[in-house]
């Protein structure tokens, strides 16, 4: 795998390879969704637990709201100054920032005992489950 990164990184500077690269990681959305809020999601008869990758975030720059059986997490990481020299001139950066933002239906959810907690880059959710099925809707008969 180092040797993969690597060869990327070389293939950066290689002025053939230019051209191919450019706008790759700009244009490239699927690449930063996927960077960003990475989820697993358990279900058990009592709860939903979920736990969410913040890594570099915050717990002041997270929210967490839910409403109507959607469970929405905001997050915002701010942009980074690293200077590689004295013009800041960057080889190559993959850190991501900027805001993100997932939704999960979790339905049938006490909103009252929701837990949640920040450690080391995951942010951790315990949704208990109300202990009867919450009905919303009605069954409308066709005449």
């Amino acid at each position: 795998m180092a040797n993969e990164l690597t060869n990327r990184f070389n293939n950066l500077m290689k002025q053939d390879d230019f051209f191919g690269n450019l706008g790759r990681s700009f244009f490239d959305f699927d690449n930063s969704v996927n960077r960003a809020l990475k989820t697993d999601v358990k279900e058990t008869d009592k709860a939903y637990d979920v736990q969410i990758d913040v890594p570099g975030i915050d717990k002041k720059d997270i929210t967490v709201d839910y409403r109507d059986g959607v469970l929405s997490v905001s997050a915002k990481r701010d942009s980074f100054s690293d200077k590689s020299d004295d013009k800041g001139n960057v080889i190559a950066s993959e850190r991501s920032y900027g805001r993100f933002a997932r939704q999960y239906s979790l339905p049938n959810v006490d909103e009252n005992g929701i837990k949640a907690k920040c450690e080391a880059g995951v942010l951790k959710l315990t949704l208990p489950k109300l202990a009867e099925e919450k009905v919303t809707g009605n069954h409308i008969e066709i005449e």
